[in-house]
């Protein structure tokens, strides 16, 4: 088994080898390359990912045709577009991989089945959802509360070293700002 993976979720609860042997026939390790679609607007979402390489990015495109990123998500962080993985509907974000990346899927099918036979991994997924849940409200108060300069800075604190892998377009359409306005904040 992935030594990756068995750290992961050994940083949540602990698990016998018997239920980690169990655990990783319902992961399914992906590699992508930079640019590739792990999920694309309007489509069905099967599965959840959790990032072993690589950096992602989740995000809308607008009627007038401008990005509005979501998140970023780096090694041993989740991502998908969580509503239409669990509502089983289509989704409205797409998954990018902004660099080639490796990941380990579990389909919606499986994690259930999974969280069955392996009971303590409910609670695992419960405690990564909660941690989202709060990462999330986190976002949403800074860009209602904060200025570009915090948020940039928050960006900094959040995501260290991504300064230098992540396309300044991409740090200004996440932070709501213009690519010119995220030039005076570094500079």
């Amino acid at each position: 088994m992935s030594h990756f993976l068995h750290a992961h979720i050994r940083e949540i609860i602990d698990l016998t080898d018997d239920e980690f042997e169990i655990l990783q026939g319902f992961f399914t390790k992906k590699r992508f390359r930079k640019r590739q679609f792990l999920i694309q607007e309007h489509q069905p979402v099967h599965e959840i990912f959790l990032i072993e390489k690589g950096i992602l990015k989740s995000s809308i495109i607008d009627d007038t045709g401008k990005e509005h990123i979501l998140q970023f998500a780096a090694p041993n962080w989740w991502i998908s577009d969580f509503a239409g993985f669990f509502k089983q509907e289509t989704s409205s974000l797409a998954v990018e991989c902004i660099e080639d990346s490796e990941v380990y899927a579990v389909s919606y099918e499986d994690l259930n089945i999974l969280c069955s036979k392996v009971p303590t991994m409910e609670r695992f997924f419960r405690i990564k959802s909660n941690f989202g849940y709060v990462a999330l409200q986190q976002r949403i108060l800074s860009l209602m509360s904060k200025s570009a300069k915090e948020r940039y800075e928050d960006f900094i604190q959040q995501y260290p070293g991504f300064i230098d892998h992540i396309p300044k377009q991409l740090i200004a359409s996440y932070l709501g700002v213009s690519r010119e306005t995220l030039s005076r904040l570094y500079s």
